[in-house]
């Protein structure tokens, strides 16, 4: 996830990317925001993103998170999927690595590095 305001990101390492993992994000991008009343997610329509276990954790009281779908087909629309371009444009289309800890460390320093010299704009919004 990606903060369009500060260009912050936001990950969970997880062997699968199912509904509890997209709950685990959610979870951790509230916990990341204890002030706010409201946080709006954008996401694009993946299945697990609709899933009845997601639907039921945002329906709990006290969840902040509205979550709004990109269209479908219009990744370009979705500002994490112009952050991955970047990641695979200057990560993984350059190299290969031989095992996961390495691409992960390697895109640790790549997430810093944008978020440090993020600047509105980059994004396209």
């Amino acid at each position: 996830a990606i903060d369009l305001e500060t260009g912050q990101t936001r990950m969970c390492e997880v062997v699968t990317v199912d509904a509890m993992s997209g709950i685990a994000l959610l979870t951790s991008i509230e916990a990341l925001y204890p002030a706010k009343r409201l946080i709006h997610v954008f996401l694009d329509n993946a299945r697990y993103h609709h899933a009845n276990l997601v639907r039921a954790w945002l329906a709990h009281p006290g969840r902040r998170i509205k979550l709004h779908f990109v269209l479908a087909y219009c990744p370009h629309l979705n500002p994490i999927e112009r952050l991955w371009g970047l990641m695979h444009k200057n990560v993984t289309h350059t190299r290969c690595y031989a095992t996961f800890p390495e691409i992960g460390a390697i895109y640790a320093i790549m997430f810093q590095t944008i978020s440090a010299s993020y600047r509105p704009g980059i994004f396209g919004f």
